[in-house]
């Protein structure tokens, strides 16, 4: 049996201290309480990197410029009702201050510390790409 496979872009927007931007998921949501990194859903006829470009603005206030999306690695993790694919990219430029515009927790944490944070499974994994990166 097949599951629905569900295409999701995230971001690891990392500062000039080598910290990486994780957010936490609102009360309501699916995994709420667990912490990701920023992004969303890739819509119809939209490629990743316009879908992180969208949703860092709708949701941190941050513009980025499709130039300083580098990509790193991907997920690919099947949950009870679906298969999620994600590729994550890393950012260290943007303009604008990082502001949580949909109610959500932030952190800003090294990378050796990520795995402190409670994350849904498919972000686990990133999380030895980023520290071998940082």
């Amino acid at each position: 049996m097949s599951a629905k496979i569900v295409l999701v872009a995230a971001c690891a927007l990392v500062d000039t201290d080598g910290r990486v931007l994780i957010a936490q998921r609102p009360p309501g949501k699916t995994m709420a309480g667990l912490w990701e990194f920023p992004g969303g859903k890739i819509e119809d006829s939209e490629r990743p990197e316009q879908t992180l470009i969208r949703e860092l603005r709708e949701e941190l206030g941050i513009f980025v410029s499709e130039a300083c999306l580098a990509p790193l690695t991907f997920a690919s993790h099947t949950y009870a009702d679906f298969h999620l694919l994600m590729p994550l990219y890393v950012c260290r430029r943007w303009e604008g201050t990082v502001t949580a515009r949909e109610g959500q927790r932030l952190a800003w944490v090294k990378p050796n510390r990520l795995r402190d944070y409670d994350m849904p499974p498919a972000d686990v994994p990133l999380v030895s790409h980023l520290m071998a990166l940082l």
